[in-house]
């Protein structure tokens, strides 16, 4: 099995794009911890589309958690389609693109400079619209992507918020577990998780379940697993599993729950315990209980083990994709640059 696509080679070259970007950063995401200090927002709004909107889920939770602000993904079709006006003063707005270039979120970008907004853009191409259009850029140096799906993009644009919601609020404990994350991501890279190939291969439908700072990455994971491997995957808050979801688990119904080591923990191990009750086949990372294959991941900042989880999912996807006689690299119907309008 030739599992040496652009998609593993690009995945495994995170570490590297995240080690740069926090170099190569520093003293920009430092001022821009004061702009946004000197700011003080009276709320965060997020626009992204596909992987970029996942990881603006992990921001939310991030700036939430960190901050105790409201932050709210922005639908950009409310610009782009509605041309409704909004009132975005002292609102710091967060625009998160690989390419920078999808006309929906421009318009959306162009009506929150318009309504007041300050505007971040965390894009990976330092000359697109996007960047040129934003008051101010923290560039994700990621490095070429061409495979369809997005990777060490999505992986570098958790650790540029990380960085900036560190840099913001001052906070010590994080920005010293930043400067651990290129090698630790290094280390998830090279975490067996290939024991879940057989549990996934002949699966027609899956959930992904996360929570709280996880929540994102779980969004990520069933993105990968429909555009990769061809799998009807759909993510969940373990919150909301049990609020109709969970009527269609049945036995051998395939589950892959993400647990980090915070306050979310000790939900997500009660979900799935009763996902094995009820026959479902359960495969969790970060946590090991009875009846459940347990995936290997590491300890760190809980802020961060999200990215290092995602880490070591993205080699499953590709080894997934791959058994099940996919190409990672050419998924059907899509491409690499989706401009909606």
């Amino acid at each position: 099995m030739n599992l040496d696509t652009r998609m593993f080679r690009e995945a495994a070259a995170a570490p590297a794009a995240v080690r740069s970007q926090l170099h190569a950063n520093r003293s920009r995401v430092e001022y821009l911890g004061g702009v946004v200090r000197d700011l003080a927002p009276r709320a965060i709004v997020t626009c992204a589309r596909g992987s970029s909107d996942h990881a603006a889920t992990f921001a939310k939770y991030l700036i939430e958690t960190r901050t105790g602000l409201l932050a709210s993904s922005a639908a950009p079709s409310i610009s782009s389609l509605y041309a409704t006006k909004a009132d975005f003063k002292a609102v710091l707005f967060v625009a998160i693109s690989q390419s920078g270039a999808s006309p929906d979120l421009l318009a959306a970008v162009a009506a929150a400079r318009d309504a007041g907004a300050l505007v971040l853009a965390l894009v990976n191409d330092e000359g697109s619209p996007l960047a040129r259009a934003a008051h101010h850029t923290i560039p994700l140096h990621a490095g070429i992507e061409t495979s369809v799906a997005a990777t060490k993009s999505y992986i570098a644009s958790l650790a540029a918020m990380l960085h900036l919601v560190a840099a913001w609020t001052q906070d010590l404990e994080l920005q010293q577990a930043l400067e651990q994350v290129p090698d630790q991501l290094a280390q998830a890279w090279h975490l067996d998780w290939s024991a879940a190939v057989e549990h996934f291969r002949s699966a027609n439908s899956l959930y992904v379940v996360g929570r709280g700072l996880g929540l994102g990455i779980a969004q990520e994971a069933a993105l990968k697993f429909k555009e990769t491997c061809g799998l009807h995957a759909e993510a969940f808050s373990a919150a909301e599993l049990r609020h109709g979801p969970m009527a269609i688990v049945h036995k051998g119904f395939p589950v892959l729950a993400f647990a980090q080591h915070d306050e979310t923990r000790e939900g997500i191990e009660a979900l799935a315990s009763e996902l094995c009750r009820v026959g479902a086949d359960v495969v969790l990372a970060g946590s090991g209980l009875p009846g459940v294959l347990a995936l290997p991941t590491l300890r760190a900042h809980p802020a961060i083990e999200p990215l290092l989880m995602i880490q070591s999912f993205y080699r499953l996807a590709n080894e997934l994709a791959v058994a099940r006689g996919r190409d990672p690299d050419r998924p059907p119907h899509l491409r690499k640059i989706t401009e909606t309008v």
